[in-house]
């Protein structure tokens, strides 16, 4: 694929930039499996027949599958919210109290792009409530996203979107299947792990129960995470190699350091 497609949310840790190499190591198949699709931009510049794309976070799967069933009204009616005067610290706090106290679908997916775009740093992240806590951004005029919108919602058409733990992505494999898992990264240190993306964590254990996941399917996975002494363990018996990478999430742009990644490929069972 010649032209790089960005996703239309901003996304800590979303893997525009590695695109490439993500393509690279990926076996063919009929299609491709994302138990962790996050922001979706191996999504979008991959070329699969089809894609079973998931995610632990509702407010963001809901919204994938608004955008792929009337994605001209979502324009609509999410632009609405990228007026100057809802640029706002007062109004953005506000309207994030109105996004946790709904459950209408619609309207916490439009709040939810609103946030994205608005909030701190392009993060996602809850409370131990369930409440969506990311601060105000500050930024002068946030970008509405609406050609990324278009062309996420054409391209949804070969897309099934759910809601369910990793694990269960696992049980119904066919043998054309590739999957493709970015979990949240181990920890480069105690202080480097920002609180809970979804309502949730991802433990240690669960780290090491995604590999043995990847070990023993029946079809070839491809893992992404941090380069460390733990990823190297939990990887031992897989075909790794490393690439280094931009951090994006810290505050201070003399602290984004380069990072070694690792990429993991456990070959089909």
């Amino acid at each position: 694929m010649n032209k790089k497609n960005r996703a239309f949310l901003k996304w800590a840790g979303g893997k525009f930039s590695l695109t490439e190499q993500i393509n690279q190591r990926l076996p063919k198949g009929r299609r491709l499996i994302e138990p962790f699709v996050g922001a979706a931009s191996v999504f979008l510049n991959s070329d699969f027949d089809e894609y079973l794309l998931n995610d632990i976070n509702p407010d963001l799967i809901e919204m994938y599958k608004i955008i792929k069933r009337k994605p001209k009204q979502f324009i609509i009616d999410a632009k609405y919210y990228f007026q100057d005067k809802f640029n706002d610290e007062t109004t953005y706090y506000e309207l994030r109290a109105e996004f946790n106290a709904s459950d209408d679908f619609y309207k916490r997916s439009l709040l939810f792009l609103y946030m994205n775009r608005h909030g701190y740093n392009g993060l996602c992240r809850y409370n131990q409530s369930g409440g969506f806590n990311v601060p105000f951004g500050r930024y002068k005029k946030p970008y509405f996203p609406e050609k990324e919108l278009l062309f996420f919602a054409e391209k949804a058409k070969k897309a099934t979107f759910t809601c369910k733990s990793y694990q269960k992505l696992f049980q119904h494999l066919r043998d054309d299947d590739v999957i493709y898992c970015d979990p949240p990264y181990v920890p480069l240190s105690k202080s480097a792990s920002f609180t809970c993306y979804a309502s949730c964590g991802f433990t240690l254990e669960d780290q090491a129960n995604l590999a043995q996941l990847a070990r023993e399917s029946k079809c070839c996975v491809l893992l992404s995470n941090h380069d460390t002494p733990v990823t190297q363990a939990l990887y031992h018996d897989a075909q790794c190699d490393q690439v280094l990478v931009s951090r994006t999430i810290s505050s201070k742009s003399s602290t984004r350091l380069p990072a070694a990644e690792i990429f993991a490929l456990f070959s089909a069972g």
